[in-house]
Formats: structure tokens, C-alpha cells, sequence
């Protein structure tokens, strides 16, 4: 009790800074200079490293919790005097002898004192979980270690001691003070609404056109750097601010479908996140835009397994087998393979430079034809007999030596389809069932 006592007596004498008598100065001029005093007001010490006193270790920055929310309301000379210590602290950081450990101990009493400063300006009130606006729909995060920088304002959220937002749809991350000052749309209603890729490269048109200011917030704006640096977008050419540029890499769509170039180039926030959300819509039909890109890229020569996967398509879904099996689901990822040959996104773009895509599509092309040739009675009893020549094999329309007809889809070997110069037997056959049809009962209202 009395030790309890003497530590009490002791803090309400000499360690809060908020309520400082006009007596308090004598264990300050005991030092003999301005360092001394600001060393006491800030727990420091001369001569050894350590404290002077056991007792010490409850001077501010470590005796106060300041994390905890503050007792009844702080008024303004509360945050002036968290500044006026913070100063302090900086000027005796910069005094004290680099990489000791009264220094380091400075440092750490330097953040807790401006993490105070921060928990009385930006207090943690009740706050709604969602809240929408400008069509982003924003949650409230409960993460409290991750270090996330805010989109808004630039500054980095303290989750420990603020609230901060999340967008689902585009990824914004801002602080709540910082919700209301949000100017721009969510980016994800952009893709809902018009999914598709400027496909100029750079299309820059000068910082006249954009009257010298930041394209999304509107700032001021110079090359020379007053008085905001311009920073230019490489998707879209446009110039923005330090706070909407933050020099963000990404690949650039119109650089790899005119050039195949898959170089990261320096992009605006607002461009990042469209990206980020475009890379796997497939929204470029390759063979209008550039067609002579596959008479110089193999690698999109080898992606031709995509016709032959379209083929397996009507076996598998005529198949209980395959459905129950789920085969399709293989290519979950990429659902536009089963429905189209034309269309890429540019996350297939990147993985076929990479040669990632080739070896997956192999690997599934393998398993395809497995279940239809192999494994399943049902889609072996659907193939082919070529009709020219009358041996060989049962053929199916994804195999590498047959030809299929493009009227009838009856299947052929190759060689037999282009040396035989008359029609095709089935499409004959067909046309000779559909005269007899026709011939039966004019016939019978002859007879």
C-alpha cells in the first residue's frame, strides 16, 4: 500500500503533462538546461542509459494507456498540448546521440504521443457496418493489424484506433472521416455497364486540354512540380496528382494487342482498380482488332485446343456421366472457352505469353478426350465412320486427321475428304431421304 502510495503521489507530481502546478520545476532545473527540462517532461534522463528511477518506467508514452478511449470530452488546449509535447520530443530526438537507447526510447514515446494526438481527432464512434454511396457499397472493416493506406486522403489507416471502409465492389479503402469527401463513382459499375478497354496506346492529348489541373480531383497540376507534380496515366493518358497517381504498375491492354508488350507501366488509381477488375472479362475478340498478331505469336497458334474443346462440348452435355462428373467445371476459370473460340480476356493474354494457358489446356484436352474415347460407352457409341473410305477407326470431330463436314457435321479422314471430289455421302443420303418424303404423298393422292 505504500509503495502504491508513493507511485501515485509521484505521477500526480510530476508525470502528467495536462495538469502541470507552477511548482514543477524544480526536478527540472536540477539539470541545469533546456534539454534537462524537455528530458523530464518527456521521461528521459541524463548520464546512464537507463532511467534514473525505477518509477519512470510509468512516464508518459508507457504509464497512460493510449489506446483506451479518454474519460468525458478533451477540449482544444488538450490536442495543443499532445502538440507541443510531440514537438518536443522531435527536437530531442534530433539532440540526442544516434542509434542510443534514450533515443530509441524518444522515438517510441514520439509515436504514442502522436497516436493520442490521432485517437482525440478522429474519435471511434458508433458507425454504421455498411453505408453506400455514389453507388460503391462500403463495409466496415474489423481488422485491426493490417496496415492499409487510405484512398482519399493518402494517409495511412491506424486500424487499431480508427474505422475505416472497404468497397466490395472496386476495393476503395478510405477512412470514415474521409466517406463524405469521396467525388468519385465506384469503378465496378463502369465495368458492369461498359466492359471495355481503351485500346490506343497512350492516347495523351496534353495538359492544356485538361486546363493544367488533375483529371479526377481536379487539383492543380505542372510538369515542373508546382504547384502538384503531373503524373501521366499510360492507359489513358491523362495526367493526375500525387494523391490520385501513386505510381501503380500494370500491364496496358492496347500495348499487348498492338505489340505483344507485357511490360508494367505506371497507371492512376482509379486506372489500377479498372484494370484489376477487367483482367479476366473476356472482352477482346483478337482476330478483328489485330488479326496478323497470330501470323507472328505462336503461342496463340497453339491455343488452337479451344475449337477441339468446343467440339467435346455436345458430347458431354448429352452425357449422365460427364454431368455427374462435373467435367466442364475444369474450366471454370475460363467459361467463355466452352462457349466461344473468339473472345480472350488479358489474364489468357499474360498466361499464354507465359505459358501457363498451353499447358493447362493440354492437360484438360488429354482428360476430355479420355472420357469420350476411352472411358464412356455412350460417348464412344456417338462417333464416326468415315463413309469414303469404310475403314479405319470410330472417328470424332476434335481428332487431329479428320475433316468434318460443314452442312451435315458427319466426320471424315482428312485425306479421303479432300481427295474425293463429289458431295457428301450423308448430306447426298439426306437430300435423298427429304425428295422422298416429299414424293411419298403426291403419290398417294395420285393413286
Amino acid at each position: 500500500m505504500e509503495c502504491d502510495e508513493k507511485l501515485l503521489r509521484f505521477r500526480q507530481a510530476h508525470l502528467n503533462p495536462f495538469n502541470k502546478q507552477p511548482g514543477q520545476g524544480q526536478h527540472d532545473q536540477e539539470a541545469g538546461d533546456d534539454l534537462s527540462c524537455r528530458d523530464s517532461l518527456l521521461g528521459l534522463s541524463h548520464g546512464d542509459p537507463g532511467f534514473q528511477c525505477s518509477e519512470r518506467v510509468m512516464d508518459l508514452g508507457l504509464a497512460e494507456d493510449h489506446f483506451s478511449r479518454p474519460v468525458g470530452l478533451f477540449l482544444a488546449s488538450d490536442i495543443q498540448q499532445l502538440r507541443q509535447a510531440i514537438e518536443e520530443c522531435k527536437q530531442v530526438i534530433l539532440e540526442l546521440p544516434e542509434h542510443s537507447e534514450r533515443q530509441k526510447d524518444a522515438v517510441v514515446r514520439l509515436i504514442h504521443l502522436r497516436l493520442k494526438l490521432q485517437e482525440l481527432k478522429d474519435p471511434s464512434e458508433d458507425e454504421p457496418n455498411i453505408r453506400v454511396l455514389l453507388e460503391h457499397r462500403f463495409y466496415k472493416e474489423k481488422s485491426k493489424s493490417v496496415k492499409q493506406t487510405c484512398d482519399k486522403c493518402n494517409a495511412i489507416i491506424w486500424g487499431l484506433i480508427q474505422t475505416w471502409y472497404t468497397c466490395t465492389g472496386c476495393y476503395y479503402r478510405c477512412h470514415s472521416k474521409c466517406l463524405n469527401l469521396i467525388t468519385k463513382p465506384c469503378v465496378r459499375s463502369k465495368v458492369s455497364h461498359q466492359a471495355e478497354y481503351e485500346l490506343s496506346i497512350c492516347p495523351e492529348t496534353g495538359l492544356d486540354s485538361q486546363d493544367y489541373r488533375c483529371a479526377e480531383c481536379r487539383a492543380p497540376i505542372s510538369l515542373r512540380g508546382v504547384p502538384s507534380e503531373a503524373r501521366q496515366c499510360d492507359y489513358t493518358g491523362l495526367y493526375y496528382c500525387g494523391n490520385c497517381h501513386w505510381n501503380d504498375l500494370a500491364i496496358i491492354p492496347a500495348r499487348v494487342i498492338h505489340n505483344w508488350d507485357f511490360e508494367p507501366r505506371k497507371v492512376s488509381r482509379c486506372s489500377m482498380r479498372y484494370l484489376a477488375l477487367m483482367v479476366s472479362r473476356p472482352v477482346l475478340k483478337l482476330r478483328e482488332i489485330n488479326p496478323l498478331l497470330f501470323n507472328y505469336v505462336e503461342e496463340l497458334v497453339e491455343i488452337r485446343l479451344r475449337q477441339d474443346i468446343l467440339l467435346m462440348k455436345p458430347y458431354f452435355i448429352t452425357c449422365k456421366e460427364a454431368m455427374e462428373a462435373r467435367l466442364l467445371l475444369q474450366l471454370q476459370d475460363r467459361q467463355h472457352f466452352v462457349e466461344n473460340d473468339e473472345m480472350y480476356s488479358l489474364q489468357d493474354l499474360v498466361d499464354i505469353q507465359a505459358g501457363r494457358l498451353s499447358c493447362s489446356l493440354t492437360e484438360i484436352h488429354t482428360l476430355f478426350a479420355k472420357h469420350i474415347k476411352l472411358d464412356c460407352e455412350r460417348c464412344q457409341a456417338k462417333g464416326f465412320v468415315c463413309e469414303l473410305c469404310k475403314e479405319g477407326d470410330v472417328l470424332f470431330p476434335f481428332d487431329s486427321h479428320t475433316s468434318v463436314c460443314t452442312d451435315c457435321s458427319a466426320v471424315f479422314h482428312r485425306d479421303c475428304y479432300y481427295d474425293n471430289s463429289t458431295t457428301c455421302p450423308r448430306c447426298a443420303r439426306l437430300s435423298l431421304r427429304k425428295q422422298s418424303l416429299f414424293r411419298g404423298p403426291s403419290a398417294e393422292e395420285q393413286a
